[in-house]
């Protein structure tokens, strides 16, 4: 399984690649083996200043629907929309064309607070 030592992670088995004053965000390697096939990705917030570890959106797979929480604060800028036609992305490519949205960071801070690879690694058990 991939924890690339690039990212941040969340409890929640979300990711974080900030590249500047932005950052993209996804569901990690991890979460979405545990989802299994993903069919839909339901996300309303483009626009929006969503906060630290709130809901930004809902990851429909066969087996469940399960909420996605926000790594950090700030206003979402863009929606994957290669997943509209394809949510299979997330399942293929997590870390790469599987992303989900891209934020504009309004706290930077709150990255620190963030797991690195290696202990999100250890708190899910690998």
């Amino acid at each position: 399984m991939n924890f690339p030592a690039e990212l941040k992670y969340t409890t929640d088995h979300e990711w974080i690649r900030v590249e500047g004053d932005v950052a993209y965000v996804g569901i990690t390697e991890f979460a979405q083996r545990e989802l299994g096939d993903i069919v839909y990705i339901d996300i309303q917030t483009v626009g929006q200043e969503v906060s630290q570890n709130e809901i930004f959106g809902t990851v429909e797979a066969v087996k469940t629907v399960s909420d996605l929480f926000m790594p950090v604060s700030g206003t979402v800028l863009e929606l994957n929309e290669q997943l509209d036609a394809n949510p299979e992305l997330v399942n293929q490519d997590p870390y790469g064309d599987g992303w989900m949205v891209k934020v504009q960071l309004s706290d930077s801070t709150q990255l620190d607070a963030l797991l690195s690879a290696d202990t999100y690694k250890d708190q899910v058990g690998f």
